[in-house]
C-alpha cells in the first residue's frame, strides 16, 4: 500500500472519522514502472472481488455502530466505491482518478458522489467525466460533484514529489474537497 495511502487516512481521520484502508490487492499494488503490465495484473486483481470483500469489513464498521459510512477509491480503487455506491452499502462516495468507470455504472449511483478527476487522463478523460456529470445531472434524487483539476495528470492525488508545491497544492484540494464531501453527507 502506497505510504500516502496512508497518510491520507490519518488526515480524514484526524477530522473525526473512523477511517479504514483494507488492503484489496493483497500487498500486490498496480506497477506503474512496468508498462506491459496491466492486463496480466487486472487478471489477478479484478474489482468486483474487491467489493465483495468490501461488504464485510462495511457490515464490520456497522455493528461497531457507525450509521454512515462513506468510501474514496483511487483510480481501481475508485471502480470499488461506484460498485458501493450502486447498492447503498455507502451514503457518500469519492471518486479521484477514477478508471474502469463507465457512463452505465453512473447511471446507477444511489448515494451523494464527488468525482475528482484530472485534467491530463487517458484512463478517464475530461471529457468522460463531463459525461458522468450529466448522467448524474439527469438523476436528480443524488447530489453530486463532478471537479477536474487543471494541469494534473491521473495518480495526481497519491503520486507526486513533497518537493513539487504546485503537485502539493492540488492533492491537498483534493483532500479538502473529499472532507468537505463527507462532513456534509455522513456527519
Amino acid at each position: 500500500m502506497f505510504i500516502s495511502s496512508r497518510k491520507i487516512a490519518d488526515k480524514v481521520a484526524s477530522s473525526g472519522y473512523f477511517v479504514v484502508v483494507p488492503d484489496f490487492l493483497h500487498g500486490d499494488p498496480y506497477d506503474h514502472s512496468n508498462p506491459n503490465n496491466p492486463g496480466m495484473w487486472m487478471q489477478s486483481h479484478n474489482p468486483q472481488k474487491a467489493f465483495e470483500e468490501a461488504k464485510p469489513v462495511i457490515a464490520a464498521i456497522k455493528e461497531k455502530g457507525v450509521p454512515n459510512i462513506g468510501a474514496a477509491g483511487y483510480c481501481w480503487g475508485a471502480k470499488v466505491v461506484v460498485e458501493l455506491a450502486k447498492v447503498h452499502e455507502i451514503q457518500a462516495a469519492v471518486l479521484l482518478h477514477p478508471s474502469l468507470i463507465t457512463v452505465d455504472d453512473i447511471k446507477d449511483v444511489k448515494c451523494p458522489i464527488s468525482i475528482l478527476g484530472a485534467e491530463i487522463d487517458k484512463l478517464s478523460p475530461p471529457e468522460l467525466l463531463k459525461q458522468f456529470e450529466q448522467v448524474l445531472s439527469a438523476n436528480s434524487g443524488v447530489d453530486h460533484v463532478v471537479k477536474i483539476f487543471p494541469g494534473v495528470a491521473h495518480g495526481w492525488a497519491v503520486r507526486y514529489s513533497d518537493e513539487d508545491a504546485a503537485a502539493v497544492s492540488s492533492a491537498d484540494e483534493a483532500l479538502q474537497d473529499m472532507s468537505h464531501w463527507f462532513n456534509k453527507y455522513l456527519k
